[in-house]
């Protein structure tokens, strides 16, 4: 970006609140310009190819659409945009996935707005921006990687372990879960990582067994 160029956004988040205060926030201040709102990780990946932003504000559980499932396509079609991460979740079962799909940096939302500027033209530049937080959960998951079986499971997947122990098929449990099937075959590699197991059988099998299911 250069001094009489704003560096452009692409706001996405499920909540118009949030996305109002997004824009009046960058719109109020010198050198950015919003480009387009998305509601969704879906919406996200059309918009960011018509407009082609600099800096796409991703967060990441959305109806309809998930980031990390926006992010790795943006990686997946070569997108120009750098993605920052602006949530309010910073477990590991999402900081680690968007990192590893190719997001520039991560945010929590209760961030001060003048870091989050800073973040946004640190991100424009390539450069990578981590909340403190999210940075620390990075190196101890570097210097402290789970044993192979023994990781718990996030929320996410507890929930999309209950839908599987009760029958439900990967297009019910995306439906009812508001996420797209392949978010769920995700979900199901993860977990199946996690519990030391190769098929749903074994997981709620080896579930039930830890506990992990009532």
């Amino acid at each position: 970006m250069t001094a009489d160029r704003p560096i452009s956004l692409l706001i996405v988040d499920d909540h118009p609140v949030v996305r109002d205060g997004l824009r009046g926030m960058f719109a109020a201040a010198p050198g950015f310009t919003v480009l387009g709102e998305a509601p969704d990780g879906v919406a996200a990946v059309a918009l960011a190819g018509e407009l082609d932003p600099d800096v796409v504000l991703m967060d990441l559980r959305m109806p309809g659409g998930g980031g990390v499932d926006a992010i790795r396509e943006l990686t997946r079609r070569g997108a120009r945009a750098k993605v920052l991460v602006l949530t309010t979740y910073d477990t590991d079962s999402d900081t680690l996935p968007a990192i590893e799909a190719g997001a520039t940096g991560y945010l929590l939302k209760d961030a001060p707005r003048e870091e989050l500027f800073t973040a946004v033209r640190a991100a424009a530049q390539g450069r990578t921006v981590l909340s403190p937080a999210v940075a620390s959960r990075l190196v101890s998951a570097v210097r402290t990687p789970a044993a192979p079986g023994n990781e718990p499971l996030s929320a996410r997947e507890r929930e999309v372990l209950a839908l599987v122990a009760r029958g439900t098929s990967n297009r019910e449990i995306a439906r009812e879960l508001f996420i797209s099937e392949a978010t769920v075959k995700t979900h199901l590699t993860h977990l199946y990582g996690k519990l030391g197991v190769n098929d749903r059988a074994a997981a709620v099998a080896t579930a039930y067994q830890r506990g992990i299911l009532d």
